[in-house]
C-alpha cells in the first residue's frame, strides 16, 4: 500500500513540474499575479556551493551528525562526509522515506547541523526550521536553502520554473523578528539561510502580522535588510 501510495505522490509531484504545467502557471502569474519588476541582480556564479558551505562548517566545528530534509538525487547527501547522516524525503534519496511532518513529530534523535532543502513554500518551510530548531544541538547550525530569489518568477507560487527558490524568503524574514535565535543569509548557492540558537544579535523591526502577505516588490527594495546578507568569509565569524 504504501509503494503504491508513494508511486502516485511521484507522478503527481513530475506532473507539476512538467513543461506545460510551468508554462500555465507562467502565464498565470504573468497576467494575474505581482507585476514583474525585473531582476536584482544577484550573481552567484563565482560564490560557494552548498557542498562547501556545509562540509566546510561540519569540518571546522567538528560536528558528527548531521540531518538533511529534502534529499531528492542526493548531490548533497552523498557529498556530506559526517560520523552520523539522515536523509528525510517522502520521494527519494536519503535514508528515510516520510514527509518531513511525519518524520519530526516521531523523532527523538538531535542533531548538530541541519540542512533544509525539502518544499519550498513558506508555510512548510516555516515548519520545517521550527521542527529543526528543536532537534538542533546547542553550537548547531540550520542551512536553508534556495533563499535569495532574482525575480518575481523564481519565487511565485505556484511554481512556473524549471530553477525555482520559491518564497522560503519569507520564512527568513519572519524568524529575522524572533529574539531567541539568530538568522542570516549566506549571498552563495541561490542563497543559503542561516539560523543558531543565539539571542538574535540584528533583530529585524518590521510591522507586519502575515508574513505570507508579504510581496516581491517589499523583498526587492529591502533584501539585503530584510535578509541580513553575509558572505561565506564571514560565517565562521558568526558563531
Amino acid at each position: 500500500m504504501f509503494q503504491i501510495k508513494n508511486l502516485i505522490q511521484k507522478k503527481i509531484l513530475r506532473l507539476k513540474g512538467s513543461k506545460n504545467i510551468l508554462k500555465m502557471n507562467f502565464f498565470f502569474h504573468k497576467y494575474f499575479g505581482e507585476k514583474n519588476i525585473g531582476e536584482i541582480g544577484l550573481n552567484f556564479s563565482c560564490k560557494p556551493d552548498k557542498k562547501k558551505i556545509v562540509q566546510e562548517t561540519i569540518n571546522r566545528k567538528k560536528y558528527k551528525s548531521y540531518l538533511e530534509i529534502g534529499c531528492f538525487d542526493n548531490e548533497l547527501f552523498d557529498y556530506i562526509n559526517c560520523e552520523k547522516k539522515v536523509g528525510v524525503d517522502p520521494y527519494s534519496g536519503g535514508t528515510i522515506r516520510k514527509a518531513s511532518d511525519d518524520f519530526f513529530s516521531k523523532n527523538k534523535e538531535t542533531f548538530d547541523c541541519i540542512f533544509i532543502d525539502g518544499l519550498h513554500i513558506y508555510q512548510q518551510v516555516k515548519k520545517d526550521i521550527f521542527n529543526s530548531i528543536k532537534s538542533l544541538n546547542q553550537n548547531g547550525i540550520i542551512f536553508i536553502h534556495d533563499c535569495l530569489p532574482n525575480n518575481v518568477y523564481d519565487q511565485a507560487v505556484p511554481r512556473c520554473k524549471y530553477v525555482w527558490n520559491g518564497d522560503v524568503w519569507k520564512a527568513i524574514v519572519e524568524f529575522r523578528t524572533l529574539d531567541f535565535i539568530d538568522t542570516y543569509t549566506c549571498y552563495a548557492d541561490m542563497g543559503i539561510g542561516i539560523i543558531l540558537k543565539n539571542k538574535n544579535k540584528n533583530k529585524l523591526e518590521i510591522d507586519i502580522k502575515d508574513f505570507s502577505k508579504l510581496k516581491f516588490s517589499d523583498y526587492s527594495k529591502n533584501f539585503k535588510e530584510y535578509m541580513n546578507i553575509i558572505e561565506y568569509n564571514e560565517l565562521e565569524n558568526l558563531f
